[in-house]
């Protein structure tokens, strides 16, 4: 649904929101939309407890509008539209600590770059009469501390909010759990694409008696210093359900029902597990990400390491149960090499390590998940986000450079690229794309190197123990270095 506010002499304001109960009729939003009618504005999220009816504006209006039956839109200007009222603005202390612990200063949220995130663990309880169905229940909902990385979900919201939801009502986008952080995961961030006025949405998992609400969406967009992460971020509603006990006893819900158990999905990349095989590789103050090939062989990118600084390497899945095993770089490709390639040998073998099998074709199309530690580094372990691969470049008949559409951001080079239909390695991710004139980065296009490419030489060495088995990566043809410059092959000259 939607939920708008307004009041004279003519603020409003709109945002996405969740019908949970019929009997008696609740909706959840976002708190954020309330701000600019509270009697001290955002300072009011500075306080520990619930805020109340009595801290708004006088008179503000709260409507929810829904479409005019489940699963129907009408061009008429058919939405139906019930009056609200506010029972109380509730902060989420899990999720408020799940912030603190995954996000450093240098996070924003929001449409913009800047903003106050304070209001970010708060959300609204509205009492909608006209909505009351005696015994109508609740919405179907799960539990978000069973959700794993790379299940997929999907997410529901209205885009703009009240502006044109004839059109934008309710709309859908699917991605998958990239990472989790907090008590029962409190706070989950995916890589479906939402836009600004979802918040307040919902976000649904697969069951098989149907889709089941596990989150509310939070932020649409997600932003590092500068650089747009294209992340969504999401609260979990059990973490606000506990958080709003006393609200909803007061507003007459006996009890909410409890959440089933673990839902069952279908795990990410078959019947192999890409999180075993990621690693976070820091050298110095530089961090990347890495994936290991065998129980001490691990590949990751040359701009990740320093052959002469010692190197740490902390494996999955997270920082709890992490285990840091200190290496040396074994072979770095050459500046002028058109591969960004390392290799590290680990002092250390890592018991009971299963390698990767490797791709030998790549398909077009085909769903795809990179797996890297880019953005949180060591905060949450590692994250998953998916795709597609988009192109496959060739030179000679030979695949070079393999081009998705996952969401990969500073830190994850070096991390695997991942066969969502075969669990196969297909290569390692080595960077995404920015516009040097405009500071824009762009995370759903980015470059990988096949690992095709680096097969025989890791084969080679397997066979010789001679770190030389790498050397053929310096000795790229022009062809080679011309498409990872992102220029044009020269063809023969024109004879006109």
């Amino acid at each position: 649904c939607v939920v708008t506010v307004s009041a004279p002499p003519g603020d409003s304001g709109s945002c996405s929101g969740v019908v949970l109960s019929r009997d008696p009729a609740l909706v959840l939003c976002q708190g954020a939309l309330l701000t600019p009618f509270l009697r001290h504005g955002a300072e009011a999220w500075g306080q520990p407890g619930l805020v109340l009816p009595n801290a708004l504006r006088p008179c503000p209006r709260l409507r929810v509008l829904l479409p005019p039956s489940p699963g129907t839109l009408r061009l008429d200007g058919g939405l139906r539209q019930h009056e609200a009222q506010l029972l109380a603005l509730v902060p989420c202390g899990a999720f408020r600590r799940a912030l603190a612990q995954a996000f450093g200063e240098q996070w924003r949220f929001g449409g913009e770059a800047a903003g106050d995130g304070r209001a970010l663990h708060w959300f609204a309880w509205l009492r909608v009469p006209g909505l009351d169905a005696p015994g109508g229940g609740w919405t179907a909902w799960a539990s978000a501390g069973g959700l794993r990385k790379g299940e997929g979900l999907v997410a529901c919201g209205s885009p703009f909010g009240a502006l044109c939801p004839d059109l934008f009502l309710n709309t859908l986008s699917r991605g998958v759990v990239s990472n989790v952080a907090g008590e029962e995961n409190a706070l989950v961030l995916t890589d479906a694409r939402c836009l600004p006025g979802t918040e307040g949405g919902g976000a649904f998992v697969p069951s098989p008696a149907g889709p089941r609400l596990v989150a509310v969406i939070a932020a649409s967009f997600c932003w590092k210093g500068v650089e747009w992460v294209g992340l969504t971020l999401l609260c979990s509603l059990a973490a606000v359900l506990r958080s709003s006990a006393g609200v909803l006893e007061e507003a007459g819900v006996a009890a909410v029902p409890p959440a089933p158990g673990r839902v069952a999905a279908v795990p990410a990349g078959g019947w192999q597990d890409p999180l075993g095989w990621a690693a976070l590789v820091e050298c110095g103050a530089a961090w990347g990400s890495g994936v290991l090939l065998a129980p001490r062989l691990l590949l990751t990118c040359r701009h990740v390491v320093e052959e002469s600084v010692p190197l740490r390497v902390t494996l999955a899945p997270g920082p709890d149960q992490a285990a840091t095993i200190r290496g040396h770089v074994l072979f770095a490709t050459e500046e002028s090499s058109p591969f960004d390639v390392a290799v590290v040998e680990l002092e250390e073998s890592v018991p009971g390590f299963v390698p990767p099998c490797l791709a030998d074709t790549f398909l077009p199309g085909e769903e795809v998940s990179v797996v890297g530690f880019g953005a949180l580094g060591r905060a949450c372990g590692p994250s998953v986000t998916a795709g597609v691969l988009s192109a496959v470049v060739a030179v000679a008949g030979r695949p070079i450079m393999l081009q998705t559409t996952c969401a990969v951001h500073g830190g994850s080079s070096g991390g695997p690229l991942v066969s969502s239909r075969s669990g196969r390695l297909l290569g390692i991710v080595a960077s995404n794309t920015r516009d040097t004139d405009a500071g824009a980065t762009y995370p759903h296009l980015n470059f990988c190197i096949p690992i095709t490419i680096l097969q025989p030489s890791i084969a080679r060495y397997r066979r010789t123990g001679d770190p030389a088995a790498f050397a053929g990566l310096n000795r790229a043809g022009e062809g080679v270095r011309a498409a990872w410059r992102l220029q044009r092959q020269p063809g023969p000259p024109s004879k006109l």
